[in-house]
């Protein structure tokens, strides 16, 4: 079940830096 927890990784770093995009440049949503 690697394959699947990289992809869980992956949506989940993803997710983390859209959060950090969205809080430092709101101006851009």
């Amino acid at each position: 079940m690697i394959v699947i927890e990289l992809i869980a990784a992956a949506l989940a770093l993803a997710a983390v830096g859209y959060l950090v995009v969205a809080l430092v440049k709101p101006e851009k949503f």
